[in-house]
């Protein structure tokens, strides 16, 4: 069964950084995509960054030239760094995957979160100004 489990989240001052981890294991293959995804108290969930399958990469406008995700060489840990962070980037972060056959692009599939069954438990990310 595929399981994820974040880690790396704290508290920081705006400018500060950050990198987040996400330790994967339970896949037979590399999943099509792999997400971190963030929700803020009172809002929706929202995609942050996301890499396919051959290694091509999406970022939020929010946090574009801010955020890098990218693999370990086994493929067996995703990292999201954040740096330069402001108090709105706030939230827990989650990391999730997704098997799904897509003919699309990776920001677009980012945005389908029904297609992502496979999510972590979160971790927060509080930014102070």
């Amino acid at each position: 069964q595929v399981q994820l489990v974040e880690s790396g989240g704290g508290s920081v001052q705006a400018g500060g950084s950050l990198r987040l981890s996400c330790t994967t294991w339970g896949y037979s293959f590399t999943p099509s995509c792999m997400g971190w995804f963030r929700q803020a108290p009172g809002k929706e969930r929202e995609e942050v960054a996301g890499i396919g399958e051959d290694g091509t990469t999406s970022y939020a406008d929010s946090v574009k030239g801010r955020v890098t995700i990218f693999w370990d060489n086994a493929k067996i840990t995703l990292y999201l760094e954040m740096n330069n962070l402001k108090p709105e980037d706030t939230a827990m972060y989650y990391c999730a995957a997704s098997f799904a056959v897509w003919g699309g692009s990776v920001g677009e599939l980012l945005r389908r979160h029904e297609l992502f069954p496979y999510w972590g438990q979160g971790t927060q990310v509080t930014v102070s100004s």
